[in-house]
């Protein structure tokens, strides 16, 4: 299973904007979810690097068309993703010549969870 088929998986229902304009998903990653294997013995937690790939996933949703990172400008880890809970990503994203920023917010409840500002580019 690749990173965006789980993250595909665990999406709820599609994405809506909310009262600031911000694209909002919703995921739900089951204890059982090999995204677990592993990360970490005993205690397991979404990686880090999910948070981002959910960006890369949700502006893909947002925009219709496949992107690729170009640069990671902040990813914060505020508080740990566990299995079984609602992960909420805000999402907002501007384009200024060719590129395109995606700041997305992470939140548990009414917890962040984290942050992220990624460039992305289309991809041909």
């Amino acid at each position: 299973m690749t990173m965006q088929s789980s993250i595909t998986a665990a999406q709820i229902g599609g994405h809506k904007k909310n009262a600031g304009g911000a694209n909002v998903f919703e995921f739900y990653f089951r204890a059982n979810d090999p995204v677990f294997a592993g990360h970490f013995p005993n205690r397991p937690l979404l990686p880090g690097i999910f948070q981002l790939e959910m960006t890369r996933v949700a502006a893909e949703s947002v925009l219709n068309c496949p992107l690729a990172v170009f640069e990671i400008c902040r990813a914060k880890f505020q508080r740990p993703i566990v299995p079984d809970e609602i992960v909420r990503l805000e999402l907002k994203l501007s384009e200024t010549d060719g590129s395109i920023q995606a700041r997305a917010n992470f939140f548990v409840g009414e917890q962040t969870a984290g942050e992220t500002i990624l460039l992305l580019c289309r991809k041909n």
